[in-house]
């Protein structure tokens, strides 16, 4: 009897450590899968939402609403609070105009434009402008494990990869765990110069996926200010008439 419960303990032991050995192989992820997963969550073929822009300077606060039509590879933005209500966004894959109602005036943002911040907030032009997959931008490695606001969350780095052009040399990411969501990302110069910060306050599951709904951007190269972007509306897949992103939809 002694042998058999001998014998029993030893395969319950046995089992134990198999089973611990399949599950560590089968949560151990590449960091190229791991953004796979973030992209698939955060990227869409086509969307339409309704959002709001908290751009706070010292004690100064504007807001600033949208509404948005965007697919892969376009947007479209018309912003609807009164100050810049009829002011539009067109971004058509690697070209952007804006359209001002005061001047009834197209204007194409390029060059150093890119740069400046998107109707005064800490986005730049160039910010809205990569739409693309962080995969097709970034060559990325894990570099860490750590809790973000209590979520356990791989910690990646992503450097340029080469001939790309990329606002960000390198950014490096926190990812949730569970959800596959960037809580927290820096945004760095080439010289290693820190330039921006997102952290992401509150996510919502919508239509199957998890969504930011809630982020902040900072900006580190200027003092007590920040952008607070929220999302009050969004659908996914819709179908989008190809006039949307023309030239003469900007009027």
């Amino acid at each position: 009897m002694k042998k058999i419960k001998g014998f029993l303990l030893i395969g319950i032991i046995i089992s134990i450590l198999i089973t611990s050995l399949i599950i560590t192989t089968a949560v151990e992820m590449t960091a190229e899968e791991i953004i796979n997963k973030r992209d698939n969550n955060e990227y869409f073929d086509t969307a339409q939402m309704e959002a709001e822009m908290i751009i706070v300077s010292g004690n100064r606060k504007i807001i600033k609403t949208m509404v948005a039509l965007t697919d892969k590879k376009n947007s479209f933005v018309e912003f609807t609070n009164p100050q810049d209500r009829g002011t539009k966004f067109l971004k058509r894959e690697d070209d952007l105009w804006m359209f001002f109602p005061d001047a009834e005036e197209i204007i194409k943002i390029s060059g150093h434009m890119l740069n400046q911040g998107m109707m005064g907030s800490d986005f730049s032009y160039q910010d809205v402008m990569e739409a693309d997959k962080l995969t097709d931008l970034y060559d990325f490695k894990i570099i860490g494990e750590e809790e973000f606001e209590g979520r356990p969350c791989y910690i990646l780095e992503g450097i340029a990869r080469e001939g790309v052009k990329v606002s960000y040399y390198r950014r490096v990411s926190w990812i949730d765990k569970e959800r596959f969501i960037g809580l927290k990302e820096e945004l760095y110069a080439e010289s290693g110069r820190v330039l921006k910060e997102t952290r992401v306050n509150e996510v919502q599951e919508i239509e199957g996926r998890w969504v930011p709904i809630n982020s902040v951007m900072e900006n580190k190269l200027r003092k007590d200010t920040y952008t607070e972007f929220i999302i009050t509306l969004i659908k996914f897949n819709l179908e989008i008439p190809e006039e949307t992103f023309s030239l003469q939809n900007l009027r």
